[in-house]
C-alpha cells in the first residue's frame, strides 16, 4: 500500500518532472542533505523514500559519488583475467577512492573494459590508457558483425521516413498487427521467450485513457552486447517497434530505460528520436529516455517499473501484472530491445514469412554474443535452430585457447561443457530440454586454467550484491553461498553438500524474481558436469 501512494505521487509529476532522474542528479552532484529533504518535500513523500532508492544503486550511493573511473567487474573481463592489471595501471592516474566498479561496459569481446568520462574504454597498453586520460577521446567499440540467414535485425536501413510510413498501413487495424505477431509466435528476446503478441493483446483490451510501451534496455547480462549493438546501430528498428506497439495498444508514449553503462548507446537513441521528430515522423507519440544508475535487478520487469518512478527497484509481487498495472499503476507493454526491433520486419514481410524461419517453437533469429575468446569474437544474427557447433567454428572461427565450458544466457545462465555442444542447437527448447538456458543468447568461455569454484564465487557474490533485498531466500542465502564458497577456498572447511542443495533449492523456490531463482541454474549444472574438479571443496555424504 505504501509503494502504490508513493507511485501516486510520483505519477502526478510523472516523466516530464521525474522523481528517479531528480534523484540521480542530485546524487551526481553530491547534493547535500536538505537538497534530498527539499526534493522530497516537493514531491510530498517522506525523505526515506528519497534515501532509500539513492542509497540502492552503483552510481548513486553516497560512498560512490566521487568515483571519476569504473572498471568493468563483468563476468567476460573476470575469466579473461584482464582487469587486475588494469586496475593496477589506473591507479597510475587515480586515487584508490576515485576507482569504482561498473558491472558489465558491454566490451566483453576485448575486455581491458572501464568507463571514463561519459564513455567506455578498451585498452591495450598503459601508453593507449595513458592517451586517453589526458585527451579524453571517444573510443569507438568495434567489433565483427555478421549474420548466417535473412537479415532481420541487421540489415540497412535505406530511407527512415520511408521506413516509418509502414505504420500509416497498420496504425487503424490495431487487430491485424496482433495478428500478425501472433502467427510470427515472435517470443520475448530478454530471456524468458514469453509471446510478445499476448502483451499487446491484454493491453489493448484495457480501458485506461493513460497507457505506456516501455523498453527494457537494461542489458545487465554479462557478456551481452546485442541490445547495445541494435541501439548504436539500429535505433530506428527499437523506436519503431515501440511506436507501432503504441499506435496499436492505444499508447501515446514510449519509456527506454537503458543502461547507464552504455553511454554511446544513451546518446545515438537519443539522436534518432530527435531526427524523427524533426522529420515529424510520429506524430504526438512521445519517447522518453531514463538513463539507468548501476543495477542488475532494473533488468527484472517490475523492479525497472518502480526504478521509473523513483521507487527503490524491489520486485513486484504478481498479479497484478504491467499489462494491467504497470509504470505509475497504468496499462504498460514492456518488452525487451531486440524484441520491439523484430516488429517492423514482421510487419512488412507478414508473420508467416517470419514463421518459417528458425523452429516451429522458436521462430526467427537470434543475436548472439561472443567474447574474446572465440578468434572472431562478435555480434551476429542467427536463424534459430542453428547447431551451436556452426557458430563456433563457421562464425567464431574456434578459439585462441582451451576452453573447458560456456555459460550461455548470462549470470543466471547454464554452464555448458564444450563436450556437449555437439548436442545443443540455438533455440529455448533444445537448450531448456537438456538444462541450459538461452537468456540473451549471450557466450561467455571458461578457459580451462579458471577453477570453476571460483566461477561458482563469483555468480553467488553477483546476485549477493544485485539482490533488491525484498526476499529473504535471495537477498540471504546468495550471501551464504558465497561466504561457503570462499569459506572453502581459503581454509580447510569442506562445504556440506546436502546443506548447500538445500541452499539452492531454498533460493530456486523462494525467491520472488529469477535472479535468486535463476542463479541456482549454472551452479547445479557446474555440480554436475565438473564433479571432479569441485568434488574437494564438499563432503562426501
Amino acid at each position: 500500500m505504501a509503494n502504490k501512494n508513493i507511485r501516486t505521487l510520483s505519477s502526478r509529476k510523472g516523466l516530464k518532472d521525474n522523481l528517479f532522474e531528480n534523484i540521480a542528479d542530485l546524487s551526481h552532484k553530491n547534493a547535500s542533505k536538505e537538497d534530498f529533504q527539499e526534493l522530497a518535500k516537493r514531491f510530498l513523500i517522506d525523505d526515506s523514500v528519497v534515501v532509500g532508492t539513492s542509497s540502492f544503486y552503483d552510481f548513486t550511493r553516497e560512498e560512490n559519488r566521487n568515483k571519476k573511473v569504473h572498471i568493468c567487474s563483468g563476468t567476460a573481463c573476470m575469466v579473461a583475467k584482464t582487469q587486475d592489471n588494469l586496475k593496477k595501471n589506473i591507479k597510475n592516474h587515480f586515487k584508490e577512492n576515485e576507482i569504482g566498479h561498473a558491472a558489465c561496459v558491454g566490451r566483453c569481446h576485448t575486455n581491458n573494459a572501464f568507463m571514463y568520462n561519459g564513455n567506455t574504454y578498451s585498452i591495450n597498453s598503459e601508453e593507449e590508457l595513458k592517451e586517453i586520460v589526458s585527451t579524453k577521446k571517444h573510443q569507438e567499440n568495434d567489433y565483427n558483425i555478421g549474420c548466417n540467414t535473412t537479415p532481420i535485425l541487421t540489415s540497412k536501413i535505406e530511407n527512415i521516413t520511408s521506413f516509418y510510413s509502414l505504420a500509416e498501413e497498420f496504425k487503424k487495424n490495431p487487430q491485424q498487427v496482433i495478428q500478425e505477431v501472433k502467427t510470427s509466435n515472435l517470443r520475448g528476446r530478454g530471456g524468458a521467450g514469453f509471446p510478445f503478441w499476448f502483451k499487446l493483446d491484454a493491453v489493448v483490451k484495457e480501458t485506461n485513457t493513460q497507457k505506456y510501451i516501455v523498453c527494457n534496455a537494461d542489458e545487465g547480462d554479462p557478456g551481452a552486447y546485442s541490445d547495445m549493438y541494435l541501439m548504436e546501430h539500429q535505433p530506428h528498428k527499437v523506436l519503431f517497434g515501440m511506436y507501432m506497439s503504441g499506435l496499436t495498444v492505444g499508447a501515446n508514449t514510449g519509456v527506454l530505460y537503458i543502461r547507464g553503462e552504455y553511454p554511446d548507446s544513451i546518446r545515438k537513441v537519443n539522436d534518432a528520436i530527435i531526427k524523427l521528430q524533426e522529420k515529424n515522423l510520429i506524430g504526438d507519440f512521445k519517447f522518453k529516455i531514463i538513463r539507468g544508475q548501476g543495477s542488475y535487478v532494473c533488468g527484472e520487469e517490475t523492479a525497472l517499473l518502480n526504478s521509473i518512478e523513483g521507487l527503490r527497484p524491489e520486485v513486484r509481487v504478481r498479479p497484478p501484472y504491467p499489462a494491467q498495472y504497470g509504470l505509475f499503476g497504468k496499462p504498460t507493454v514492456l518488452s525487451n530491445v531486440e524484441t520491439f526491433a523484430n516488429i517492423h520486419w514482421i510487419l512488412e514481410n507478414g508473420g508467416a514469412a517470419y514463421a518459417k524461419l528458425g523452429t516451429k517453437q522458436s521462430t526467427g533469429t537470434k543475436l548472439v554474443s561472443l567474447d574474446s575468446f572465440f578468434n572472431k569474437p562478435g555480434l551476429y544474427e542467427i536463424e534459430m535452430g542453428t547447431d551451436l557447433h556452426t557458430i563456433f567454428y563457421e562464425y567464431g572461427n574456434g578459439f585462441k585457447s582451451d576452453i573447458k565450458a560456456f555459460q550461455i544466457g548470462g549470470p543466471l545462465g547454464g554452464i555448458v561443457p564444450k563436450d556437449k555442444i555437439g548436442e545443443l542447437t540455438l533455440d529455448f527448447e533444445s537448450l531448456n530440454n537438456n538444462g541450459f538456458l538461452l537468456g540473451h543468447a549471450s557466450f561467455v568461455s571458461i578457459p580451462k586454467d579458471f577453477p570453476m569454484i571460483k566461477f561458482l564465487e563469483h555468480l553467488m557474490e553477483f546476485t549477493a550484491d544485485e539482490s533488491c533485498g525484498k526476499c529473504y531466500p535471495c537477498r540471504i542465502g546468495s550471501f551464504r553461498g558465497m561466504e561457503m564458497l570462499q569459506k572453502s577456498q581459503n581454509s580447510d572447511y569442506k562445504i556440506d553438500r546436502k546443506l548447500f542443495d538445500d541452499l539452492l533449492e531454498t533460493l530456486e523456490i523462494g525467491s520472488l524474481c529469477a535472479l535468486g531463482g535463476g542463479v541456482p541454474l549454472p551452479v547445479k549444472n557446474a555440480l554436475q558436469y565438473f564433479n571432479d574438479e569441485l568434488q574437494h571443496y564438499f563432503t562426501s555424504n
